[in-house]
């Protein structure tokens, strides 16, 4: 009997979309799928990112116990962007949003 591969979940998707994209990966692997086709439904199966209010901003970086100092240089933002965030003043921008989405869901772990 062939062992089969467990396919690892990612943050956010469904079992259903999971099965799917491994399905496709395999087609893709014995060359009935393109590269480019791959390449796109990949890009359909990335993980949503959040919007964050200031205040969960705040909390995030206080669940993780670190100052806006801290916080910013994990980011790798200035300290003053943290600041602004937490009061409202500016929006985090698209490559912040998924570095937060990353903290929130898997801590400051994940872009050590």
């Amino acid at each position: 009997m062939k062992a089969t591969k467990r396919v690892r979940k990612a943050a956010g998707r469904s079992d259903i979309l999971e099965t799917v994209h491994a399905t496709v990966k395999g087609l893709h692997r014995h060359g009935l799928v393109s590269k480019g086709t791959m390449q796109h439904f990949d890009s359909l199966c990335l993980s949503p990112v959040a919007t964050f209010k200031p205040a969960e901003i705040a909390e995030l970086r206080r669940r993780e116990g670190v100052s806006q100092p801290v916080f910013a240089a994990y980011l790798n933002v200035a300290k003053t962007s943290v600041s602004k965030w937490e009061r409202g003043e500016n929006k985090p921008d698209r490559a912040a949003l998924k570095l937060l989405t990353l903290v929130k869901n898997k801590g400051l772990k994940a872009i050590a």
